[in-house]
């Protein structure tokens, strides 16, 4: 999963990982096991007829127009902008493009199966159109994950990607297959607590990621930070030298002469 490899490149590729990193980690494969074992089962889909029917009700198109739409904002607006320096650009538009590519694959799964079956799955116009949107889903995330694997530290990009790209896939899922129908008030109350529970795991590996922590330093850390160091620019440190070089009483004197 996203946070092991983010504990991985710590090590690996030699990636700066410090304990509340690797504790947001942990946090994250908790909240993660608490949303599988509350996740809605899937309504039971065998043909591609009852797919296709699926994906062409009103709230699932709504839903994929909202997606294209943020989708093409981010890709044509904000990333040549803001890409290079806020991470959440290039991993929103890989976990948004991610929503077409689970479907999709979920589709191309249900045409397999019913062409082993003996069932004419390719002259059925929904298997190219499930093919052609994989493909270029896919190309897409690639894409962007590589670009923001080049530009920031793995052991951000890849817990950051899996919490966007799970709450996407589920909300798809959710919307697609109804299947808050089958979701007791249980079941509900442990998804979000589940999806909070990776929320503060990736605060606390993204918030916390410049401070060098560790169970050998934590009392030196906890103790520094009762009282943290005032800092000072540029300006202040050389009127403070330039002030403290001269004695006060080697400090010439101005007498004013009125007349």
């Amino acid at each position: 999963s996203a946070p092991c490899s983010a504990i991985l490149s710590s090590y690996l590729l030699g990636e700066r990982l410090n304990m509340l990193g690797k504790l947001g980690c942990m946090l994250s494969l908790v909240g993660s096991t608490v949303m599988v074992i509350h996740a809605p089962e899937d309504e039971e889909v065998t043909t591609l007829d009852e797919m296709s029917s699926k994906l062409k009700e009103p709230g699932f198109l709504a839903y994929a127009a909202i997606l294209l739409v943020v989708c093409f904002l981010l890709i044509f607006y904000f990333a040549p902008r803001y890409g290079q320096s806020n991470i959440l650009i290039y991993l929103t538009i890989c976990s948004v493009i991610g929503a077409f590519s689970v479907s999709s694959v979920k589709g191309l799964g249900i045409a397999i199966k019913g062409f082993f079956a003996g069932q004419p799955v390719l002259q059925h116009p929904l298997t190219w159109i499930l093919v052609v949107t994989l493909v270029a889903s896919i190309t897409t995330q690639i894409n962007y994950l590589n670009k923001s694997l080049d530009i920031f530290n793995t052991s951000l990009v890849f817990p950051i990607y899996y919490v966007l790209f799970t709450t996407i896939v589920i909300t798809t899922s959710v919307i697609l297959f109804k299947e808050w129908v089958t979701m007791t008030v249980v079941d509900i109350i442990g998804t979000v607590c589940g999806f909070l529970t990776i929320i503060l795991g990736v605060f606390l590996l993204h918030a916390f990621k410049d401070m060098d922590v560790s169970l050998g330093n934590l009392p030196q850390v906890l103790q520094s930070g009762q009282q943290p160091p005032v800092t000072q620019d540029d300006k202040n440190i050389l009127i403070e030298v330039d002030n403290s070089s001269i004695a006060p009483e080697d400090k010439p004197k101005v007498f004013m002469i009125y007349t």
